[in-house]
């Protein structure tokens, strides 16, 4: 008789057939084999220091190459004094760990202590086998605690935050607006599909410009199209006689500028894409 492969099925009986792995590496498939913060509780919060040797994390949801970690409370991790006109990083982590004797596994939540330096120091080594791949030790590192001398200076979080699919979806839907054009009674059309947007128009101008260098112009982008704070929205405007050719670019407040020419009556088409926030 074939062996009977189905996980997700009856084997008749009581045949305890679906193990934590067969879970595991179905919710890898969908997340990612990272490590992430679950959207689901405290998701917001970030590890605090409850004096100047124990570190709060918070009471999240985790997943690590598909397996969930419940932290039912904020809980406390103890790490060791710093030393004066020393600095140094300890980690925060959580350990997986597999008993090959029993098959027991566990996470617990653990502190790397760094090497101290006067200098700039580095993070601590840290387990970082597969646990898909067999580790039986693995850690996923959940913040970065910064000492100077005997003081917490600061705390870094390592890990991220796993967007929901209804997150994801809205992100995907795309949405329309307008930026209407100088020197026209036409628009330009606007679509934003997560944080990128095009713009594409084909119109007539009704004035003439020349304008050699970036002038101001009264339009504006609207908001939930504007360009973030780290780029710039740049449209390119031309004729098939390459006679018209300008430049809009567009600001984080919406306001744009002209660079370019135009003439009266002819037909233009417009393109451009930008990041937004």
């Amino acid at each position: 008789m074939a062996t009977n492969l189905l996980v997700t099925g009856s084997h008749g009986g009581d045949d305890p057939h679906v193990e934590s792995k067969h879970d595991a590496l179905m919710h890898a498939a969908m997340l990612g084999r990272g490590g992430y913060i679950l959207k689901t509780r405290n998701w917001t919060m970030k590890p605090t220091a409850k004096d100047a040797n124990n570190i709060t994390i918070p009471a999240w949801d985790l997943v690590v190459e598909g397996r969930q970690i419940y932290i039912a409370a904020p809980t406390d991790v103890n790490i060791q004094s710093g030393s004066q006109g020393q600095k140094r990083r300890d980690l925060i982590v959580a350990r997986y760990a597999l008993n090959s004797g029993t098959g027991v596994e566990t996470v617990t939540l653990e502190a790397i202590k760094g090497r101290p330096s006067s200098a700039t120091p580095a993070d601590p080594g840290i387990e970082t086998g597969s646990i898909i791949g067999g580790a039986i030790v693995s850690d996923l590192p959940l913040c970065r605690v910064n000492l100077d001398g005997i003081t917490i200076t600061s705390i870094d979080t390592l890990v991220n935050v796993m967007q929901p699919l209804e997150d994801v979806w809205d992100s995907l839907t795309p949405v329309t607006g307008r930026v209407n054009m100088p020197y026209s009674d036409r628009y330009i059309t606007l679509v934003r599909v997560g944080r990128i947007v095009t713009a594409c128009a084909y119109i007539t101008l009704t004035s003439n410009f020349n304008q050699v260098g970036n002038t101001s112009v009264n339009e504006t982008i609207p908001k939930g199209f504007r360009p973030s704070g780290d780029s710039r929205a740049i449209m390119r405007g031309t004729d098939n006689s390459g006679a018209t050719s300008f430049y809009l670019y567009g600001t984080t407040d919406g306001k744009m500028v002209l660079n370019g020419t135009g003439y009266t009556s002819r037909f233009v088409g417009i393109s451009g894409c930008w990041i937004t926030e």
